[in-house]
């Protein structure tokens, strides 16, 4: 057995037959980039391919060749602390925090100034 294997390495082709395999059925997609790159990638047919792939030569981002373009996402603000804040407290609930915030730091800073 072990002469068999002699002297095969394991960039050889495979000596398994694909006889009597059915294959996933695939879509071929082609996309560009503005640099001009033009190339192709399979994707299974079972999928909704990407509208836009990263360029395999320079990195950009390509657009499909056959115009297909991908739904435009509403653009969201960032939400910031204040925002947050604001959703879970009132005005006056926020102005009553702040109010006695301020007297615990100022009675800190009292008795600092006694030491």
């Amino acid at each position: 057995m072990e002469r068999a294997f002699r002297g095969l390495s394991m960039s050889q082709a495979s000596f398994a037959s694909t006889e009597g395999i059915d294959f996933a059925t695939r879509q071929e997609i082609g996309f560009h980039c503005d640099s001009g790159h033009i190339y192709t990638r399979t994707f299974s047919d079972e999928i909704v391919p990407p509208t836009e792939w990263d360029c395999p030569r320079c990195g950009t981002l390509s657009k499909r060749t056959d115009g297909t373009v991908g739904e435009e996402k509403p653009v969201t603000r960032r939400r910031s602390h204040w925002d947050m804040l604001r959703e879970r407290r009132s005005m006056e609930e926020l102005q009553q925090l702040l109010t006695e915030r301020l007297a615990e730091i100022r009675a800190i800073h009292e008795a600092a100034e006694e030491i």
